[in-house]
């Protein structure tokens, strides 16, 4: 019969368990964190504001004001309302931050929309474009964009509430002209990739804007026509 083993022995061994159990686990955990190190890096960026996913807005958020980047007399925007259609957007007109793939735009009603502070800072980006952006003259920030003419979406204002530090805006709901960031000078063999990332996220990229947006547009197209 074999001898008892000592308490000394049954605590090195014990010992011995924890200390794999520990290295095993220290290693598991520099594998995680090299995947996703490398998964990040992978990862086109966006837009700061979906760098960790779409955070869900609230339905009775009651409006807020826009601040452009300025330091000095910030030129102010105050919205009395909450957005609508809020969405990723690539194309080439809309402002997007510093690296950004996509800008992030919503419509509100332009009478909810009032210059609060220093719109003597105010510049139109281009007066030949459909959308009137007006933009600090300073930073260069889009503040709202404006439609003066006949068009399907006058009376929408164009805003950017990433410029706000109010939270509750509607979140993103799509992502618009996707494609255009190839003609800004994106990889198009990577443009798998981009659809893939928008998806996981919640935003089915469109190479124009959503179906009931388009709807919309040729709803009032036809009407024009006189077609409806």
């Amino acid at each position: 019969m074999a001898a008892p083993r000592s308490p000394i022995a049954r605590n090195k061994s014990l010992i011995a368990t924890a200390t794999i159990f520990t290295a095993t686990a220290a290693a598991a955990a520099a594998v995680i964190h090299s995947y996703r190190a490398r998964k990040s890096q992978s990862m086109a960026h966006l837009h700061p504001s979906l760098s960790n996913g779409v955070k869900k807005g609230d339905s009775n958020f009651a409006g807020g004001t826009l601040r452009c980047l300025c330091s000095s007399r910030p030129v102010e925007v105050t919205l009395g309302g909450n957005v609508l259609h809020n969405h990723a957007c690539g194309c080439s007109k809309c402002w997007k931050p510093e690296g950004a793939l996509f800008a992030v735009i919503a419509v509100i009603p332009r009478d909810q929309v009032r210059v609060s502070a220093n719109c003597d800072k105010l510049r139109v980006v281009d007066e030949s474009a459909a959308i009137q952006r007006h933009a600090c003259a300073s930073c260069g920030v889009h503040m709202f964009g404006r439609i003066e003419t006949d068009h399907p979406f006058q009376g929408l204002d164009f805003v950017h509430t990433e410029l706000s530090s109010q939270s509750g805006w509607q979140e993103p709901q799509f992502a618009a002209f996707v494609s255009s960031i190839v003609e800004q000078g994106y990889d198009p063999g990577k443009m798998g990739e981009v659809r893939s990332q928008l998806r996981s996220m919640g935003l089915e990229p469109y190479d124009a804007l959503s179906p009931p947006l388009m709807d919309a547009i040729a709803a009032w197209t036809a009407q024009k026509k006189a077609k409806l």
